[in-house]
């Protein structure tokens, strides 16, 4: 209730003007709410945040956050995520959570990948971020993964190849996958395979102790091994100028941006170029003759990627053994943007079956 004057003769309140029937008019200049979206990809190396706003079937981007956590280090020796590790996977994700809230974000969708699926107490872990920063995180399996970085990439399918070769190569796992061109123009996943190849796990692996010990002829050796599978069900692919092959991944964001030459590493100038294959097979050759400190001199390399970035050029390696195209296409995005424009087009497809109220607007209702 309202509080009444305390003492004196109560106030004279003024007249009510009698309510008009009419609604108000809407202001034309006034912007509709933002619909904002968030998806956090949990990987063996890295957490990373994108909020977006819907636009359209797409979105444009109003922040993200990318930390590396290295989450699976140490895993392949004993089976588990260690306490170090997880300490600070959960102090990277209530920064994510926070911004998730400043930023009133009502969709979101957090993932967790191969780090947590193969550590014997990942689904522990997966509870104790619910409970400590408030985010629900899906451990999804390795084909799901594969589809979504496909569908994150998608907008850099080249419409004049007939197949197309994507790659993920992460900390834990890399994921490999085939698509083919269909009648109406489409590309459809063909095949895809989620191999124990990360780079996080090839370093421990392989490398030795010295700053020169890679272990890079180890790292390739069993990049041959694991990959042959889906390279020997790949039969189609025989003409390399009808085929594009895309890299998502550090390992190859990495390398173009070491040899484009930038000072410090710039998305808007990575994601979407095309390397010629001659230029990353140069690169590679040239971070093999250098030590770790070396490496980590190198500003698009830095200390946190020094001893990983070249169990990643192992695997990509095997790839252009494999399938010796004139280039490559760079992908700075993929799981992310794959789970953020399924979130988007599955709203999009709900409203559009919504059936209309007496009064010829939509119902109400969540989405």
């Amino acid at each position: 209730m309202l509080e009444q004057p305390q003492g004196g003769s109560p106030e004279r309140r003024p007249e009510r003007k009698a309510k008009s029937s009419r609604r108000p008019k809407r202001d034309p200049s006034a912007q509709p709410p933002r619909r904002l979206y968030a998806a956090i990809d949990l990987g063996t190396n890295n957490c990373r945040l994108l909020i977006v706003e819907r636009f359209g079937l797409s979105f444009r981007v109003r922040d993200s956050f990318s930390r590396i956590v290295r989450l699976g280090e140490g895993l392949e020796a004993s089976g588990r995520l260690s306490d170090d590790a997880m300490e600070r996977t959960i102090a990277a994700l209530r920064i994510c959570a926070s911004k998730i809230r400043r930023a009133n974000v009502r969709r979101i969708r957090c993932v967790a990948t191969e780090a947590c699926r193969g550590a014997d107490n990942g689904e522990e872990f997966i509870k104790r971020v619910r409970r400590e920063t408030g985010l629900s995180m899906d451990i999804i399996d390795g084909a799901a993964e594969a589809e979504l970085a496909a569908l994150g990439c998608g907008s850099l399918f080249d419409e004049n190849v007939d197949n197309i070769v994507l790659f993920d190569i992460g900390g834990g796992s890399t994921e490999v996958m085939r698509l083919d061109r269909q009648p109406d123009g489409q590309f459809q996943l063909a095949d895809s395979d989620s191999l124990p190849l990360g780079v996080v796990r090839l370093a421990e692996r392989h490398a030795g102790e010295g700053p020169y010990e890679h272990g890079y002829e180890q790292m390739l050796d069993e990049s041959r091994l694991r990959l042959a599978d889906f390279m020997n069900r790949q039969n189609v692919l025989t003409d390399m100028s009808k085929l594009q092959i895309i890299g998502t991944s550090g390992t190859v964001t990495t390398l173009a941006a070491v040899q484009l030459g930038l000072t410090r590493y710039d998305r808007n100038v990575v994601d979407g170029c095309t390397i010629a294959s001659s230029d990353i097979r140069r690169v590679i050759d040239d971070l093999k003759s250098l030590s770790r400190d070396q490496l980590a001199e190198n500003p698009c390399i830095g200390h946190q990627r020094a001893d990983l970035v070249l169990a990643g050029c192992a695997v990509l390696d095997v790839i252009y053994e494999r399938w010796p195209v004139t280039q490559f296409s760079v992908a700075d995005r993929g799981l992310r943007e794959g789970i953020l424009l399924r979130m988007i087009r599955q709203d999009k497809r709900r409203r559009r079956r919504r059936p209309k109220s007496a009064n010829g607007g939509q119902t109400n209702g969540q989405e």
